[in-house]
């Protein structure tokens, strides 16, 4: 009899919880409280898990059953995994530097903590999911971590603020869907770069250089932008310490002695000028309207632009309208096909979307502009075009840890960057 009234207790704990987690997330829905929603899982911890002591503040009446020693690693472990899930997906996550896109900005190596609710985090698309892990199971090379059975529409909470130009921001890469067609949108690979145009900006690059709006692209302090260098010495060459003081590490040397093309910032720029040696120091720009870079987005050849020579194009912005002809249609076709989900059909006697005739297109999504500091060693939005709201993960932060592989001892932290904030 006893444990029939304990056996009917839980299961009334359990009808309740079900219960009250369905009117609660009514309630939250109809006051767009959504950060309410968590409150099930403080509940569900009350009744069932019991990982935290929510009476601290008093003397408990009866002491409760001890349990097992599995069972009380098994309840940890479980609640540990839920809130770093919940903390990771929603709050913050931690992100690693794998390439030089960003030198000098940010390093190979450097570690990352990026905000969720900066921009506001992301409802997860794929929510059957393996917990803490991205797109592949660790210690395979292709087995998915998640089932894409269930698939949610993009939905974004509120944040704390809106992308704005020059931020640092972590995002899904558009073109994934290229090499791994199976990811859903936020199980693709994660990219940084620096947002350099936000919704109904005008971009230009004129030999190299970005404008905004018609005026040059405003440079912080913390911001060093790169271009590829050609260096010639008077037969001297560079040894190793000269350029790892100077932290150069990119670059090439030619087949005439004395000749290099070396990656350098601004400011390597300025101090190899005065180099006795050195007898020349010019920035190799690819020349505008000589040939068509075929990398470059859109991909065509209405379009002869390249890495150093681009645009103008206006970002677009959700709710405003574009007229669509025949050249300016590759332009947003990614946009319309694959981001907004509409039949695009390119015929002799017009444009068709969704099967009917258009000469204009209104957008449904804020896109974004993203481009690498490294100008001339990043795969940026020059080569794959717009970045749509639903792939923004989050706002880069700081910088928590920095590990430089090719130093040696403690040397390999590099000390300087620890806890540094990203501009």
């Amino acid at each position: 009899m006893k444990k029939l009234k304990e056996l009917l207790g839980e299961s009334f704990k359990v009808v309740a919880f079900i219960f009250f987690t369905v009117l609660w997330s009514i309630f939250v829905f109809l006051i767009e409280g959504e950060w309410l929603y968590f409150t099930p899982l403080i509940v569900g911890d009350i009744l069932f898990w019991e990982t935290l002591n929510w009476k601290f503040w008093k003397r408990r009446k009866k002491e409760k059953k001890v349990k097992s020693g599995p069972r009380s690693w098994f309840d940890a472990v479980l609640f540990a995994v839920i809130a770093a899930t919940i903390l990771r997906t929603f709050l913050i996550e931690a992100y690693t530097i794998p390439t030089s896109s960003m030198e000098k900005s940010l390093l190979i190596g450097d570690f990352l903590f990026v905000s969720k609710v900066s921009y506001g985090p992301r409802v997860p698309n794929t929510p059957l999911a393996f917990p803490l892990v991205h797109h592949t199971l660790p210690g395979t090379k292709n087995t998915p971590a998640f089932s894409d059975a269930i698939q949610l529409d993009y939905h974004r909470m509120k944040g704390f603020g809106q992308i704005e130009r020059n931020d640092c921001v972590v995002f899904n890469y558009p073109a994934d869907d290229f090499e791994h067609p199976e990811r859903p949108v936020d199980k693709k690979e994660n990219y940084i770069k620096r947002c350099v145009g936000i919704p109904g900006d005008i971009l230009e690059i004129k030999n190299t250089d970005l404008y905004v709006n018609g005026k040059p692209q405003e440079i912080t302090e913390k911001m060093k932008n790169q271009f590829r260098y050609f260096v010639k010495t008077n037969g001297n060459s560079f040894s190793q310490k000269t350029l790892s003081k100077y932290d150069i590490y990119e670059g090439k040397t030619l087949a005439n002695q004395g000749e290099y093309e070396l990656i350098l910032s601004d400011e390597n720029q300025k101090s190899f000028s005065k180099f006795t040696y050195i007898e020349k120091v010019e920035k190799v720009i690819e020349q505008a309207g000589i040939k068509r870079d075929k990398q470059i987005f859109p991909k065509s050849d209405a379009y002869n632009w390249n890495v150093d020579n681009f645009g103008p194009l206006t970002v677009p912005a959700k709710g405003t309208s574009v007229e669509l002809n025949f050249d300016n249609i590759f332009i947003y076709k990614r946009i319309i096909e694959v981001y907004e989900k509409n039949s695009l059909e390119i015929k002799e006697d017009g444009i068709y979307i969704n099967g009917e005739i258009a000469n204009s297109y209104t957008f449904n999504m804020n896109y974004y502009w993203m481009m690498g500091d490294n100008r001339h060693n990043s795969l940026d939005s020059r080569y794959w075009g717009f970045v749509p709201e639903d792939h923004v993960v989050g706002k880069a932060l700081f910088i928590w840890m920095s590990w430089d592989k090719n130093a040696k001892g403690i040397n390999k932290i590099r000390w300087n960057r620890l806890f540094n904030a990203i501009h």
